[in-house]
């Protein structure tokens, strides 16, 4: 499905409310599957949570010692957690798989890493990428050592299981650590079902939690990287634009809450007002080019060039290397999409540079390759010039009701061939 993107702009007024973290409830589910006694409210409706949720079902089709085949699709979070979530599952045998991309991203340094731990995972084609087949074991051993410069889904996934192994787990990362507030929002939420944790130095330990927690419902906040598209969309639009999202917490666990103060510079003033954000249209400062090391919120990086090619300011843009093993290699994916637009990027293997331009291309095609985020980062420069968006449905991997959400800020949409 391809869709044209348009509108006669004006002052917009919205109020949204944006489902729960894709980040947050996929992270709850493998801790609600371990403690069956949590509850969940909010959770994410995205296709990824969908996949998760599913994987995560008692295998009553096909009983133990049967190998169960499970297809998580593009979902790499549910394939990071899911790999440590069965590895440590006793008795059950499954072989996780995925779309052809999935097949290129890497899963070598988290599968070694639950070797440490004696875990039994073999690969069923190329060594270092899935699809893999898990043999469920008791694990014993609980010192690990992983390379903290990868996902940080790879030290998430091993935290998550550590409180049903029977010594825990001390993790030690070795080198400079990728998207630290994803690993601190892990702790938060072992944290909040009564996980004692700790996080010293290069050394996380998390210790083994013998009875199930208190039973308690766990309400998921909304998420701020689908928040993002909106921060994008208040900084094109006129002033007098005002857009309510909801919900958000002024403390929030997740990373691309940063966008509140990098949007500032962007003239987007963020006011939190009963657990929800109020993003309001400001004047934008005399800024010539934006930098940002995006290190800890790298899902914002396509959203945030967009915004700047948008606004007519050059940006430069860093810490983005784990950007390469996404749903597409997103640096390259940038490049083409911008230059079509008339943008002038150049990319490294964890940067990216944007020149400052006026002009841009109207009626031009986005390839989104397969990867939600270029879709709707894209669609906010539909405020501008008309735009045409390729295989738009791919939204539905973390944000279903994108485009109806965009119709009720007075976007014109019209599918085309």
């Amino acid at each position: 499905m391809n869709l044209l993107l348009q509108t006669s702009q004006s002052d917009l007024q919205a109020q949204i409310a944006i489902t729960g973290s894709k980040s947050e409830t996929n992270r709850l589910l493998l801790l609600q599957a371990l403690f069956p006694n949590i509850t969940l409210a909010n959770t994410s409706n995205s296709d990824d949570s969908e996949v998760m949720m599913k994987a995560l079902l008692p295998n009553t089709q096909h009983p133990t010692p049967n190998t169960q085949i499970i297809d998580i699709h593009h979902a790499g979070t549910a394939m990071r957690f899911l790999t440590a979530y069965f590895a440590v599952n006793e008795g059950r045998e499954v072989i996780l798989t995925g779309s052809p991309r999935m097949k290129e991203r890497p899963i070598k340094v988290l599968v070694e890493a639950l070797q440490q731990l004696g875990a039994q995972i073999s690969y069923e084609n190329e060594a270092g990428f899935p699809p893999i087949k898990i043999k469920g074991q008791k694990i014993t051993n609980h010192k690990v050592s992983i390379p903290a410069n990868v996902s940080s889904q790879y030290i998430s996934a091993l935290l998550l299981v550590a409180p049903k192994l029977k010594n825990g787990i001390e993790l030690t990362l070795v080198g400079e650590i990728t998207s630290i507030p994803y690993i601190k929002m892990t702790l938060a939420l072992l944290n909040e079902i009564g996980v004692e944790t700790s996080f010293e130095d290069k050394t996380i330990t998390v210790k083994p939690q013998t009875s199930n927690p208190t039973p308690q419902t766990l309400i998921v906040e909304s998420d701020w990287s689908s928040a993002s598209y909106f921060y994008s969309i208040v900084a094109l639009a006129n002033e007098g634009t005002t857009i309510k999202l909801s919900s958000y917490k002024q403390n929030s666990l997740q990373g691309d809450s940063s966008l509140v103060a990098i949007y500032q510079n962007l003239g987007v003033e963020t006011v939190f007002e009963n657990n929800s954000i109020v993003l309001k249209k400001t004047a934008i400062s005399n800024l010539q080019s934006l930098t940002c090391n995006l290190n800890s919120s790298p899902d914002i990086a396509q959203t945030l060039v967009v915004t700047c090619l948008g606004l007519g300011i050059g940006c430069h843009l860093t810490g983005l290397h784990t950007l390469k093993i996404k749903e597409t290699d997103r640096l390259e994916a940038l490049q083409i999409e911008l230059t079509k637009l008339g943008g002038n990027i150049s990319v490294t293997n964890d940067s990216l540079t944007l020149l400052a331009s006026k002009e841009i291309n109207s009626n031009v095609k986005i390839a989104t390759y397969n990867d939600h985020r270029m879709a709707m980062a894209f669609a906010p420069l539909a405020l501008l010039v008309p735009i045409i968006i390729e295989n738009a449905e791919v939204v539905s991997k973390s944000y279903p009701d994108f485009w109806e959400d965009l119709k009720s800020l007075g976007f014109e949409i019209a599918a085309i061939n």
